[in-house]
């Protein structure tokens, strides 16, 4: 609290409250003590037979003096030698102003050397705090908006004085009744005071009359050297709310309850005192006076659990905003935005466009608004209108680079997110962005120049070392990028992603140990489907069929309605035998209507495996129907139906969906083979060797096609032997 401009003030707090007692006790001089021996001494010297008393008298009582500090001194002023009659808005200084400049200088800095010492140590305390503070905000004072204090923006001095001065009268109410409180007073909470026939001046008018009532009260006071309560109250009521005033410099709210905890202490002194001396006032009825008091003690304590309440979540303080102050563009804005950080995106649509009917200019809440729309169009106007507004917003020129680059117009999407980095060197997503694109034009040099750069001015972005290790092992650097994936953990312990990848790695690199050491870990963090999966796989593929089993298992009760999770498990069961589960839970997952071609191929082989042909060619029959763009793919599936067709001894389509398959992938090895086998069985010699010799090419080290080979030179050494004869 310290570190904050309201909480230092408590120092300057301290040092007018010493200065103050310096004054009072300065102001003593004038009751007789100094005078009594100032007398005695000229007594002394002119041998006359004079006797004063040695202690003073003030107001029916005796007061000693301080022992060696502000009772040897000075004469008194020429005015108390008159008599006590003056105001005492000419005896007060005169006291203080006669001490300072007293004929005595060793005396005096004799008795001032601890109030100087104090003084010393409060500065060198505030002058640290404050360059701490500086070194915090990197040594620049912060940029405020318009939103966060519209009275500061105004270019009407009127408006602005007028609005400060009710300002100050508001905070004055909020400490008096505490009633309507919110977290955030910001864009148009308190709407600009812009006319002197405005009602609320008669707020700010009744807060200066009482404020100089107070006063005057103390000065008065300062006479009897008492009340010293309503000056220390006065003191942490104005001191510590100064720097939150505007009088000196721009501050970044139009109202905060924050900066009223210290000045909360000032108004309970003087409500004691006040309280106090209205009891003593009211006599009998006092007890009537303290009554009333406690009950209201009793209404803010329940007040204050309520605000407790407010304060416990989130959603709840957010929820409070909107509830308590409707017409405030800021509060619908944060809501918006937990809303949308929950999944709740049509509440926070609506709430982003509340802020923006309240505050048209919020360009934030037209990014957020763009990020949440689907339509990719209304989405880049809401982008361009933010840009309109603040040409600088880094996320806006983040979010609308990344718009471009999935719409193809990758050169400006580059440029976009060249700005964004521009306006916002410390925005790490940014980077990432940028290099990935940059990546994808095979620009790799450019985009391993930006993680880098991202790395050094990011230098804590974890999802940062993250990407740039992804970018190492896609361009042939795995071992640099275990390092990065390792800095990403350490920076944050939690980043399972990183895990996950450095898993990955170990797993292409043949380290099966310690891909599963890293899955393992990353599921500590997270039980996630996305950290089981590649857990499951990397067992499936060692032959831990049991323990593959189990996490996909676990991976389907997290997300039942995940089809690549359950054609997983399926593919599991499968190979354990059991194709039953198997085949009622790839049924089921295509009966939802999912276009899960794997899913086709998968039943195919549990009916082939079942020899229920016409079931598996009518699977593979609703793959092709799906109509897959990769030719691969294209080509495994007629492969797969002619492999159905010739276990139905239907050669001539099992043949024609062998030459399909190798139209669409060339190097189809078994097509070609298979082919030589129809023909090779046909009797067609000639044209057999040349399939089989053409799959010899594409895999020259099959011992099956050999033997293929070598059968079909037997049988054509026995024609021309037959013929031979013949």
């Amino acid at each position: 609290m310290l570190v904050k401009e309201t909480g230092i003030t408590v120092f300057g707090v301290c040092l007018m409250y010493d200065g103050f007692l310096l004054s009072q006790n300065g102001s003593r001089l004038k009751n007789g003590g100094l005078h009594a021996k100032m007398a005695r001494q000229s007594a002394v010297s002119l041998q006359t037979p004079l006797h004063f008393p040695s202690s003073s008298r003030e107001n029916g009582k005796h007061r000693v003096a301080h022992k060696g500090t502000w009772n040897s001194c000075h004469p008194a002023s020429p005015e108390e030698q008159q008599g006590n009659g003056h105001s005492v808005l000419r005896k007060a200084p005169w006291a203080v102003l006669s001490y300072l400049t007293a004929s005595n200088k060793q005396k005096f800095l004799y008795s001032t050397r601890p109030f100087l010492k104090r003084a010393a140590l409060v500065l060198t305390y505030v002058i640290l705090l404050m360059y701490f503070r500086l070194w915090i905000m990197g040594g620049s004072m912060p940029a405020f908006s318009e939103q966060d204090n519209p009275a500061s923006f105004s270019p009407y001095l009127l408006t602005r004085f007028l609005t400060y001065s009710y300002l100050l009268a508001f905070n004055a109410w909020l400490l008096l009744a505490p009633i309507t409180l919110c977290y955030d007073w910001q864009v148009g909470s308190i709407p600009l005071v812009e006319s002197i026939w405005d009602l609320r001046n008669f707020a700010t008018l009744i807060l200066a009359f009482v404020m100089l009532l107070l006063c005057l009260h103390c000065f008065v006071a300062f006479k009897k050297l008492e009340h010293r309560e309503i000056l220390v109250g006065l003191l942490f009521l104005i001191f510590p709310f100064i720097p939150a005033s505007n009088l000196f410099f721009r501050v970044g709210f139009a109202v905060a309850e924050r900066i009223l905890y210290m000045p909360s202490m000032g108004y309970c002194i003087l409500l004691v005192h006040g309280l106090n001396k209205l009891c003593l006032w009211l006599n009998k009825w006092g007890i009537t006076a303290m009554s009333f008091s406690a009950l209201l003690l009793l209404l803010f304590s329940w007040k204050t659990v309520k605000q407790n309440e407010i304060w416990l979540s989130r959603e709840s303080l957010f929820r409070s905003g909107v509830q308590t102050l409707p017409h405030n563009a800021k509060v619908h804005y944060n809501y918006a935005n937990f809303l949308k950080d929950q999944g709740r995106d049509r509440e926070a649509i609506y709430h982003y466009k509340t802020a923006l009917q309240l505050y048209p200019r919020h360009a934030s809440a037209l990014n957020n608004l763009g990020t949440l729309t689907k339509d990719m169009a209304q989405a880049k106007e809401y982008y361009s209108k933010a840009l309109q507004l603040n040409p600088q917003h880094n996320r806006v020129l983040f979010n609308l680079g990344n718009l471009l680059k999935n719409q193809g117009k990758k050169d400006e999407a580059v440029l976009l997110l060249r700005n964004s980095i521009q306006y916002g060197p410390d925005f790490s997503d940014a980077y990432s962005s940028l290099a990935s694109l940059l990546a994808e034009q095979e620009q790799l040099k450019e985009a391993e120049e930006v993680y880098q750069a991202g790395i050094q001015n990011c230098p804590e972005s974890s999802d940062l070392h993250n990407n740039y290790g992804v970018f190492l092992v896609d361009t042939g650097s795995p071992e640099t990028a275990v390092s990065h994936y390792q800095k990403a953990i350490e920076l944050s312990p939690g980043h399972h992603v990183a895990m996950v990848n450095l898993g990955r790695l170990y797993r292409s690199l043949g380290q099966n140990k310690d891909a599963e050491v890293w899955y393992k870990r990353a599921l500590k963090v997270a039980r996630k489907v996305e950290i089981l999966s590649p857990l499951g796989a990397l067992y499936y593929n060692t032959g831990r069929y049991e323990d593959a089993l189990k996490i996909y298992r676990e991976a389907a009760s997290l997300q039942p309605s995940n089809k690549e999770t359950r054609l997983a498990l399926a593919q599991v069961l499968t190979t354990m035998g059991q194709a039953k589960e198997a085949e009622q839970m790839l049924s089921h997952i295509v009966t939802e209507g999912a276009e899960c071609l794997e899913c086709y191929r998968l039943l195919s082989a549990i009916y082939s495996k079942q020899e229920n042909y016409n079931k598996a060619l009518e699977a593979i029959d609703k793959a092709l129907q799906l109509k897959p763009k990769d030719p691969k793919i294209i080509s495994e599936l007629f492969f797969t139906k002619g492999n159905q067709l010739r276990e139905q001894n239907h050669l001539d389509k099992a043949f024609e969906s062998y030459k399909v398959s190798v139209d669409f992938n060339p190097e189809q090895a078994q097509a070609w083979m298979n082919m030589g086998g129809i023909e090779h069985i046909k009797g067609n010699y000639i044209t057999a060797r040349q399939y089989y010799e053409k799959a010899l090419q594409l895999v020259p080290n099959s011992k099956l096609l050999k033997e293929n080979l070598a059968k079909l030179d037997r049988l054509e050494r026995r024609l021309q032997e037959g013929r031979g004869r013949g």
